[in-house]
């Protein structure tokens, strides 16, 4: 009687068990969004006294750290009624927020269109027409030589045009930022484990530099934040310049910026890009895109003015196969003026 109770008991448990692991499995390939390793870069950086963490969020599911803010806006929308089954969702994007965006809509079966420009990623134009995104191209720059104030406005006549339309507006959105305050920046908060004196970051939109930041400094009062533009990039304050490489910088001032939170500035052009792309493949087998190159350029022109011991936090934004056609391809690094 004894054996049959115990055997009873185990099936029992080994029930519940695989229940539990059922309610715990993922519902959707969004719920696997987020959850990023941290890895320290101890073969590119080797300088005594200098640690480098670096948060490779090019691991989301739809390959870039841009797939926290789609899910925020896209279920917070969704949440309050905003968004609904009827809605037609358009954002402007240089490829990874269109991505993570389209995988997002086709989950909750909502329309999606991108509004890109010539300077996209090809790859990152396939796989938004593989995801089921209608894909409106502009092909006029702007008064800054970019293209993001005609996509803008190609986005306000979409807004007329289109039944339901809705538009994300990461430049404006507080979701944005506020989707890295409660993803990137909570879990980088619980990852490290000893303060970081910096965190170095690229920026664009601002919303992962800042939601990031405000996190970090709840826990670490003194963290220095240090943003990576382009060359070219007006969102400091510098002069329009041409610049090839998409995902940082930007040719307007995004809405939800916050200077007084920036302590630091550092430009990066698209060659010293490139060659950051190249030291962090051949030093740490990391393959990782344009803007994670910017930051490992700006950490090392960085070095040399700090102290030591120094802690460096960065991220690493999206990953390098989107970028075979770009900065991994020797042509389109010849045409770099």
């Amino acid at each position: 009687m004894i054996i049959i109770w115990e055997k009873v008991n185990h099936l029992a448990l080994s029930v519940e068990k695989q229940n539990q692991e059922k309610q715990a499995l993922p519902s959707s390939i969004i719920h696997c969004v987020g959850n990023t390793p941290v890895v320290s870069l101890q073969r590119l950086f080797r300088e005594r006294g200098i640690e480098v963490i670096a948060k490779l969020e090019y691991m989301n599911p739809g390959g870039s750290m841009k797939d926290r803010p789609a899910r925020y806006m896209i279920e917070q929308g969704l949440r309050e009624g905003t968004i609904t089954a009827d809605s037609h969702l358009i954002e402007s994007s240089s490829g990874n927020l269109g991505v993570a965006m389209a995988m997002v809509a086709r989950v909750y079966g909502l329309k999606f269109t991108c509004v890109v420009d010539p300077k996209t990623a090809p790859s990152n134009l396939r796989i938004l027409k593989q995801l089921g995104a209608h894909i409106e191209m502009v092909t006029e720059a702007d008064d800054q030589g970019g293209y993001l104030k005609t996509r803008i406005k190609r986005v306000q006549e979409l807004l007329h045009t289109i039944p339901n339309a809705v538009w994300m507006n990461q430049y404006a959105n507080d979701r944005n930022w506020q989707a890295h305050y409660h993803g990137t920046g909570k879990e980088l908060a619980e990852q490290l484990t000893e303060p970081p004196d910096c965190l170095v970051a690229a920026v664009s939109t601002t919303g992962s530099i800042l939601g990031c930041a405000r996190r970090l400094r709840e826990k670490f009062p003194n963290l220095k934040v240090i943003a990576v533009d382009a060359v070219g990039s007006v969102i400091f304050g510098a002069k329009p310049q041409r610049r090839e490489l998409p995902g940082i910088g930007s040719s307007r001032v995004p809405e939800i910026l916050a200077k007084d939170e920036i302590d630091e500035v550092v430009y990066v052009n698209d060659r010293e890009s490139v060659q950051g792309c190249r030291d962090l493949l051949y030093h740490e087998g990391i393959f990782a895109g344009g803007s994670s190159g910017s930051v490992i350029a700006a950490i090392q022109k960085l070095i040399p003015t700090l102290p030591r011991p120094y802690r460096i936090c960065t991220i690493f934004p999206d990953r390098g196969d989107r970028y075979l056609d770009m900065v991994y391809d020797e042509a389109w690094v010849n045409r770099l003026p």
